[in-house]
């Protein structure tokens, strides 16, 4: 069951990010405007060589400071966005994606929030239109220029509608929906007018969870699948209206991973021991099809990728183990103990990984 399959080539990548932040783009790349890339899969449609490390590890092109956080980056039209906290600040960065020179910034006052962990940042940048999204865990929305960083329109929605700040704050990355801006805000989302910043629709004032927004259709309906600290939630985006949930407890409520999606069918998975199931929704309601605990994500969603899925399994106090499961079926094909936990995401039939090191 450890043998890595030949038709997907591993590349691991260990590395310990703090304070900076090293990152490259091939000569002719394509945009990941928000997060899990252009498609919100974690696959990336670039061509990665047959042997893209010759000396054993990436080279680093540029780095940069960008202070305290785990918040990922936002690349589209040359120019990387990203964030991170320093000294009761929190910056948002907007670089040169090729040569990393600081293009522009933006500092606003901000928390540490180093409740169990060390702090800073979190959640992901998400471009659309000419304009950058950024959703801090305290509830400040920004609407940027992407080009100049000018601001467009920027609120306080925690302070606006009353949600109350999750225990490790609002999380995940905004999604720019038709006209909306969709955030997981509430109990069950909070959707923005995103050219003006005007709420639309919002749900009551209780926890989020802390996964992203994903607009999906299941059958003939167009869905935004997110989740509070109790439930997984299927959502129409015009109006917010709740279409199904399922019930989804995990130890101190931390749902983070999205939802995988194929067909009618939803894979939901958290840490602390809780595991994964599959959902079938073809009835418009969700029924298990089945139940496992060899797939416990705490917080980075797997990625499926020719009917397997490809995740870490375990928490990050613990040796998580990298995994592929059978997505039909959730049967075990291979893993790899002692990973750590770590972001994937898969380019050219050949899974990366960034490891906890």
């Amino acid at each position: 069951m450890h043998q890595l399959p030949s038709i997907l080539r591993f590349v691991r990548c260990a590395l310990t990010v703090a304070a900076a932040v090293g990152f490259a783009l091939p000569a002719a790349s394509a945009d990941w405007p928000h997060f899990r890339g252009p498609n919100r899969n974690g696959i990336s449609p670039e061509t990665v060589p047959a042997n893209p490390w010759p000396g054993g590890e990436p080279k680093i092109l540029w780095k940069a400071d960008v202070g305290l956080g785990h918040s990922s980056f936002a690349v589209a039209d040359g120019r990387a966005f990203t964030a991170g906290h320093a000294d009761g600040t929190d910056t948002f960065f907007a670089f040169d994606a090729r040569t990393g020179k600081l293009i522009w910034k933006h500092a606003y006052a901000a928390e540490l929030g180093d409740k169990y962990y060390e702090g800073g940042t979190t959640g992901a940048p998400t471009v659309d239109g000419g304009r950058v999204y950024w959703s801090s865990k305290w509830g400040d929305v920004f609407c940027f220029n992407a080009a100049d960083g000018k601001i467009i329109w920027s609120k306080q929605v925690q302070k606006e509608t009353g949600a109350p700040v999750p225990t490790w704050g609002f999380t995940g990355g905004p999604l720019a929906h038709e006209n909306l801006l969709i955030l997981n805000i509430g109990e069950a989302g909070l959707a923005l007018d995103k050219m003006t910043g005007a709420i639309v629709w919002k749900s009551d004032t209780k926890d989020a969870g802390y996964s992203s927004p994903l607009p999906v259709k299941l059958g003939d309906t167009s869905q935004v699948l997110l989740a509070n600290t109790e439930h997984y939630l299927g959502l129409d985006p015009k109006t917010g209206r709740e279409l199904w949930r399922h019930k989804w407890l995990t130890q101190y409520g931390v749902n983070a991973a999205d939802p995988i999606v194929s067909g009618d069918r939803v894979f939901i998975s958290s840490g602390y021991g809780k595991g994964g199931v599959m959902l079938d929704l073809s009835s418009g309601q969700p029924k298990e099809a089945w139940k496992t605990k060899d797939l416990r994500t705490q917080f980075n969603t797997a990625v499926l990728f020719e009917g397997h899925l490809y995740g870490t399994d375990g928490d990050t106090t613990s040796k998580a183990a990298l995994k592929c499961l059978d997505f039909a079926t959730g049967r075990v094909k291979w893993a790899q103990p002692n990973f750590g936990s770590g972001g994937i995401i898969i380019a050219d039939g050949k899974l990366i990984a960034l490891s906890g090191g």
